[in-house]
């Protein structure tokens, strides 16, 4: 794990924690406003999620050119996720609309 600092590993750490929060803050938040589009809003940020974890495996590696792939994977789960998270965010606009 020599490819990263110690302060750059921690920033890393504590976004994929702040993720994992946010994610749960979103569903706690819909269910308390009995809004199904926070859960889908929820659901979207997972790709973002799992494609943090796969950048953190690769650093963990020391960047080895044998998980190579797993770059193109994490590109790949960014794509997805944030075309996700712009549909669901779409999706919440609409059903804030509907209620007003």
């Amino acid at each position: 794990m020599h490819a990263l600092s110690l302060g750059t590993w921690w920033i890393h750490l504590a976004s994929l924690f702040e993720w994992m929060l946010a994610i749960v803050l979103v569903v706690q938040w819909g269910k308390r406003n009995q809004n199904r589009a926070m859960s889908w809003l929820a659901l979207a940020m997972l790709p973002n999620l799992v494609s943090a974890m796969t950048a953190i495996t690769w650093h963990i590696f020391d960047n080895s050119k044998a998980l190579s792939g797993i770059v193109v994977l994490q590109a790949w789960l960014t794509l997805i996720g944030n075309c996700c998270l712009a549909a669901a965010t779409w999706n919440l606009m609409r059903s804030e609309r509907q209620k007003s």
